[in-house]
């Protein structure tokens, strides 16, 4: 497994240390002992599962691990986010999705011992907590309280991949693109705008065009009440495009599920 590149290794330079202690960094986000996924736990389960554990703290542009890869550790997002990508032979790659505190990074993986499906890079300065796979299982397969919490995790996630899916399927382009942006709008508390948190590259890659169709939308959708600046999209009329995009809650409103483990 492939753990932990930057930039700057994968231009063959140098890589400082990356396992850096908790105390050390000042990231806001979840302390481990805190994480939903240990809810409920005996204090001994929870410190036995810690005992096998470490915090990672990465950089903006970090590999955690490539497609192919056999997972060595089960990863926790304890503050800012992973991508993960998808890759064809002929080294075509989309964003699939992007996981956040304070959720598991593909579980399914670890579980199975299967190679990961996806390679995962960091976009922003993050924190994860790291679990050695071979411990993670045992303490599942020990402990009644812990599988559940890990069932919780893998239901949210096949539920929003079904979302992903419906989404593609079943809306335009310009549908997908408009309903992102009222999507965005009410996560970030702005219903008069909504700000892109990527390059638009990487969200038209997970909405399943081009940056080129991805442009084209915003601009059609100007006529439905948008605005854009740069990464910024002002909303001047919502009602207006809701009913040009037709936002769905059994696609779109996935809040009230999300980090319920």
């Amino acid at each position: 497994m492939t753990f932990v590149t930057d930039n700057a290794e994968a231009a063959g330079k140098p890589r400082s240390e990356k396992n850096i202690l908790l105390d050390e960094m000042t990231y806001e986000g979840t302390a481990p002992d805190e994480l939903p996924l240990f809810r409920g736990l005996p204090a001994s389960r929870r410190t036995g599962l810690l005992r096998n554990a470490m915090v990672h703290s990465v950089s903006s542009g970090t590999v955690l691990f490539e497609q192919g890869d056999v997972p060595n550790f089960q990863l926790i997002v304890l503050a800012g986010s992973a991508q993960l990508f998808g890759r064809s032979a002929e080294g075509r790659e989309v964003l699939i999705e992007a996981v956040r505190a304070p959720d598991l990074i593909i579980p399914a993986a670890v579980l199975t011992g299967a190679p990961y499906l996806m390679q995962a890079r960091v976009p922003e300065p993050s924190r994860f907590l790291l679990i050695h796979a071979a411990a993670f299982r045992a303490a599942v397969d020990a402990d009644p309280l812990l599988a559940h919490a890990v069932i919780g995790s893998l239901a949210q996630q096949f539920r929003r991949m079904v979302r992903q899916i419906k989404n593609l399927k079943l809306r335009t382009a310009n549908q997908r693109v408009g309903c992102y942006v009222l999507a965005l709008s009410k996560r970030q508390g702005t219903p008069d705008r909504a700000v892109l948190p990527f390059e638009k590259t990487l969200i038209a890659s997970e909405l399943g065009i081009t940056r080129e169709s991805f442009s084209r939308a915003l601009s059609s959708l100007a006529q439905s009440g948008i605005r854009v600046d740069g990464q910024t999209i002002a909303i001047l009329d919502a009602s207006r495009l809701a009913a040009e995009c037709m936002p769905d809650p059994l696609i779109d409103d996935v809040d009230a599920e999300d980090f319920a483990i």
